[in-house]
């Protein structure tokens, strides 16, 4: 189903509306709106997958014993020497 709306742009936005529909990157602005309003949505389904990832890996954190928990000082020691690795190579 397609519903017809009326948007205000600013001039910019319009402007950059109309240069990508004259290059011919989409048919039409409609088209254009459509397609940004599509990467809205999927970057929002990914952020959500994103916070989910990393609430659940929170949980499983804060249910391992103390005796398993890396000092910080290591865990930055480790990051340094992976990003010296990455940089000689």
């Amino acid at each position: 189903m397609t519903v017809k709306t009326t948007i205000s742009f600013t001039d910019r936005h319009h402007r950059f509306l109309t240069d990508k529909v004259g290059q011919g990157d989409f048919a039409s602005q409609s088209a254009a709106v459509a397609a940004a309003l599509e990467q809205m949505m999927r970057d929002e389904e990914e952020r959500e997958l994103a916070l989910g990832a990393m609430a659940e890996e929170i949980r499983a954190r804060l249910d391992r014993p103390r005796a398993d928990y890396v000092s910080a000082e290591k865990a930055f020691a480790a990051a340094r020497a992976r990003l010296q690795t990455a940089r000689e190579a």
